[in-house]
């Protein structure tokens, strides 16, 4: 997450603590797995948080190896304390508004409600790099927060998650969903598509080529 935003514990402990309270969340999470590859051999997870996506992902595929990213010290404690003493999972400090280290290629990628904190230009940017990062064939799926349509709708996503408005996180940069598929398109992803939407949560799903 952008550098500042997600560094102040205060911020990062309240998310924290809201997570499990989303409506749907579950239903979206549920969605992303079954369209991960069986056989994957490693998963890459982009602003991991303290870890919630990633182990689920490692629950329905225990043998994957796992690399998480996050920029926010908070997370990646509460991810150091969840993998604790698991050698099959790597945890990297890294902020992702900057270009994504080396990391290797992955079978899988997968994101939870982090990139839509970053520049629009740096989404896309991102987007292109996930794609090299992935083996033929290997799936990237982002659950993502994204832009409502009109006022209305998002006035009524934050009425649904029983948020006041006036608690809107200034860090979001929500982008709409047909901008984000177009993106992934121009990144060369195939059998792009918008599996899951609920209000402003929504799964993206995009295909390197085998």
């Amino acid at each position: 997450m952008p550098a500042g935003e997600w560094a102040d514990a205060e911020v990062a402990l309240r998310y924290l603590e809201q997570q499990d309270e989303f409506p749907h969340r579950t239903e979206g999470e549920r969605v992303l797995l079954e369209h991960l590859p069986l056989e994957t051999g490693s998963i890459l997870d982009l602003g991991t948080g303290d870890g919630r996506l990633l182990n689920l992902v490692k629950a329905d595929r225990p043998l994957a190896k796992g690399v998480a990213l996050d920029d926010s010290e908070v997370m990646l404690e509460r991810a150091r304390e969840r993998f604790e003493d698991r050698d099959d999972i790597e945890l990297i400090r890294h902020d992702m508004a900057e270009p994504l280290p080396d990391l290797g290629t992955f079978g899988a990628v997968v994101s939870s409600f982090a990139i839509h904190h970053l520049e629009h230009e740096r989404k896309q940017a991102l987007y292109r790099e996930v794609f090299e990062l992935l083996e033929a064939g290997g799936v990237f799926a982002n659950l993502e927060h994204v832009a409502s349509p009109s006022e209305k709708l998002h006035l009524a996503f934050f009425e649904a998650i029983g948020e006041p408005i006036e608690n809107e996180d200034p860090s979001d940069r929500t982008t709409d969903v047909h901008s984000q598929l177009a993106w992934l398109g121009e990144a060369g992803f195939v059998d792009v598509d918008c599996h899951w939407k609920w209000l402003e949560m929504a799964l993206l799903v995009g295909v390197r080529p085998a």
